[in-house]
């Protein structure tokens, strides 16, 4: 389904997009622009703004005389939220599950220690306020509206880390958090320790516990690999 608000070059992209990152053109593969916008059936100027798109995540790249050519996999921005979306909607979907939670792994606890030496009173308040969410949903099979506050206290964690860094990789984890929920790879109602984990998460980083923070974030990530052991191995 296109985005809206995308238009035309969204459609192209929704369908050229999935394609390429599954593989369907390989690395090297020339697509010709004018061959392109016939197959579907836009106009030359559409087709270019789908191009630059992709060629901005660094799927693709333009030469003349050339046409554009898929890149190699090493070379695409695989940080981009679209690129995750669409890599997770393919064949691919285990394996980019798994290397974007292991990156969770990394990245989150530190910046769990971080948020409880550096978060605002606010922020504490939203943590808090996002874990009480993510109790009120985590029975019931209302997956949506638990996913609603479990990205929004990830992205506090690492929004109050006071690291710009990791503060970039907010919607990256959204991404990874949605994924897991829109493609089946979450139990029908999430794991009743991981929600604890998170509300003693909110409490730690109140109390300015960055060790507490840190270890319980550690077991979040660890609990979300092993999910995945089960649910996509």
């Amino acid at each position: 389904m296109t985005t809206p608000g995308r238009g035309l070059h969204g459609r192209v992209l929704d369908t050229l997009g999935p394609a390429i990152t599954a593989g369907e053109y390989p690395p090297g593969s020339v697509l010709r622009t004018d061959e392109l916008a016939h197959h579907f059936e836009v106009s030359r100027s559409v087709m270019r703004e789908a191009v630059r798109v992709l060629e901005s995540m660094h799927l693709v790249e333009s030469r003349r005389r050339v046409g554009v050519t898929v890149r190699p996999k090493a070379e695409w921005n695989v940080y981009d939220p679209q690129v995750i979306r669409w890599r997770l909607a393919g064949a691919d979907r285990p394996h980019q599950l798994r290397s974007l939670t292991v990156l969770r792994s990394a990245v989150e606890p530190v910046a769990a220690g971080l948020a409880a030496r550096n978060a605002t009173s606010e922020q504490c308040a939203r943590l808090t306020e996002c874990a009480l969410g993510m109790v009120a949903n985590s029975r019931g099979h209302q997956l949506e509206g638990y996913l609603v506050h479990d990205m929004a206290f990830h992205r506090t964690i690492l929004d109050a880390s006071g690291n710009e860094m990791f503060a970039r990789l907010a919607d990256v984890v959204a991404e990874v958090l949605s994924g897991r929920t829109h493609h089946d790879v979450m139990f029908e109602d999430p794991d009743p320790a991981a929600v604890t984990l998170h509300v003693q998460v909110a409490e730690a980083v109140r109390e300015r516990d960055a060790a507490r923070a840190e270890q319980l974030t550690r077991e979040i990530t660890v609990g979300a690999l092993q999910e995945l052991d089960i649910l996509a191995p």
